[in-house]
């Protein structure tokens, strides 16, 4: 009974204490928590889809990232494969244009002589001589005799006398110049090829050059393009020449170069040396208000020194002298009452230090050839050393040696094609580099007189070889191998090989001249030789064909 009693109170309790009635404040802000809950949960969720979008944004950034990736080692591993594929075309497409060439090499080999036009189509050269009846030995013989030996043979007895008359007008010029102003002309010396012995065609013509210095206290101070000085590609092979006071300095003082001021001089020149009067560098034969010597003004100089110098002993001679070409100062011309004349030159130089190159003036030169860049640029000229290395080279070679012989018919043929053709680019210097280039690489034996043809040949198979290249070096000019004894400067042996044929590179016209001349030379060589030869028997002609010129 009491345990019922006291369940019946605490229900009634309880029921009482949890009344709303009881707590009407407490019960009374549930709506407001409700409204409240509900907004941070709508925020919670804002959040969240913002948070889901920017997940959703990097992980499609990372898979296009990927995708990217994977797009480049597929383009990576394809332009191998194209590689891979390319060189193999390229080194198929080589082969087909080896072959190509080899062919029409071969071509070529029978078909030469109808070959022409464009440089392109050039390809006989080196294989020119498959279609040319070359002469014999006895031809050779034959023609060298006659024709070369028959001709040559008063050219010591010239010699003589145009050196003597060369010397008596040469000490008559200093007589009659101002020693204390005009220049010191010194002896001549004779070059070119009628003092190397291999002039054939006449008139025969001697080449004297005759050095000059200035007075003092002048010098000379010589530039070239080897020496460290600037020279435009164009111009290797010449030099500068300047007029400077004999204790005057290299570079000249540094009072010519500064501006000193109004109230400042020099205490090694005065201001009269210091600033040389431009008259006085023209009577110095410089040019115009510059101390470089003019080649034009040495020519006026010595054409009118040569000519007073011949008023003066013109009486102890019974024939006239007279200047036979224009644009070479010293081309004088001998004419005896018989009517008969000789010709010679007499070229002023200056000499380069202590050697024997010179800068020549006016150098003899082709119609064709490209002009001097100035006249304050002068040609150097190794004629002496040319000389000199003949010389040297003729000792150790057999008797009668058929080195000579094959550069004056090699002069003889390529003048008479241009008398039929006309002048090319071509000259007797560059046959004369070829046999000096050939006369260092071949052993002495090579020249005996019985291998003049085979010679002969390999001139001309050379000279062909260079014109398919367009490079013929000069033979001193960057050659190291030239013989100690000849005392040749070593700045030119060390300065870079000069090619001959560098001033035709650009100048297509003139290149193909020269070209075609010398085909039609080695077409018409039987001809040319034939027709200047005694009748040989035709047991040695067999075989020798005439081709028509």
């Amino acid at each position: 009974m009491p345990v019922g009693l006291f369940r019946v109170c605490l229900l009634v309790i309880t029921a009482i204490v949890n009344h709303p009635l009881f707590f009407p404040k407490e019960n009374g802000t549930i709506p407001e928590n409700t409204e409240e809950i509900i907004q941070k949960m709508k925020e919670r969720e804002e959040r969240l889809r913002l948070e889901q979008l920017r997940l959703e944004q990097e992980i499609a950034d990372q898979e296009a990232t990927q995708k990217a990736l994977e797009n480049a080692a597929v383009v990576v591993e394809e332009s191998k494969e194209g590689k891979v594929r390319w060189d193999m075309w390229t080194a198929l497409s080589m082969v087909i244009f080896l072959l190509i060439e080899l062919w029409r090499q071969d071509f070529q080999e029978g078909n030469w002589q109808d070959i022409g036009g464009e440089e392109d189509d050039m390809a006989v050269l080196g294989k020119a001589f498959k279609g040319v009846a070359f002469p014999d030995k006895a031809v050779l013989a034959s023609f060298y005799e006659k024709r070369i030996l028959g001709t040559t043979g008063d050219m010591a007895r010239m010699r003589e006398m145009v050196e003597g008359f060369a010397d008596d007008l040469l000490e008559a010029l200093r007589s009659v110049c101002n020693r204390d102003a005009d220049m010191e002309v010194e002896d001549c010396m004779g070059v070119g090829s009628m003092y190397e012995n291999w002039r054939v065609r006449k008139p025969f013509v001697c080449d004297l050059i005759v050095p000059f210095a200035p007075p003092e206290p002048y010098c000379f101070r010589c530039q070239t393009w080897c020496s460290g000085d600037p020279f435009p590609p164009d111009e290797q092979g010449y030099g500068t020449i300047k007029v400077c006071r004999a204790d005057e300095n290299a570079t000249g003082c540094i009072c010519d170069k500064t501006k000193l001021g109004e109230d400042m001089l020099c205490l090694l020149h005065s201001q009269v040396s210091s600033t040389r009067p431009s008259s006085e560098m023209e009577d110095l034969l410089c040019f115009k208000n510059t101390q470089y010597l003019d080649a034009d003004q040495v020519m006026k100089w010595f054409q009118i020194a040569v000519t007073k110098a011949w008023n003066r002993i013109s009486h102890k001679y019974e024939f006239d002298l007279s200047f036979s070409l224009l644009d070479l100062p010293g081309a004088l011309k001998i004419k005896f009452k018989s009517g008969k004349s000789i010709a010679f030159n007499l070229t002023p130089v200056v000499q380069y230090e202590n050697s024997d190159v010179y800068f020549i003036s006016h150098f003899p030169r082709s119609s064709l050839a490209v002009d001097i860049p100035s006249s304050t640029h002068w040609f150097l000229t190794f004629a002496v050393y040319e000389r000199r290395f003949i010389q040297l080279v003729s000792k150790t070679l057999p008797a009668n040696a058929c080195h000579v012989s094959c550069l004056q018919i090699l002069s003889f043929l390529h003048g008479k094609q241009c008398s039929l053709t006309g002048p090319s680019g071509l000259t007797n210097y560059h046959l004369k580099t070829v046999l000096l280039h050939l006369l260092q690489a071949r052993p002495s034996q090579d020249w005996a007189p019985e291998k003049l043809e085979a010679r002969l040949q390999d001139m001309l198979k050379f000279l062909e070889k260079c014109l398919h290249e367009k490079k013929l070096y000069h033979f001193f000019i960057g050659n190291g191998k030239v013989p100690a004894e000849l005392g040749f400067p070593i700045i030119f042996q060390r300065a870079e090989p000069l090619n001959l044929f560098r001033p035709f590179v650009l100048r297509r016209d003139i290149y193909r001249k020269m070209v075609d001349t010398f085909h039609e030379m080695l077409r018409n060589m039987s001809a040319l030789i034939n027709e200047y030869t005694v009748h040989i028997p035709l047991a040695h002609t067999n075989g020798i064909r005439k081709e028509p010129l």
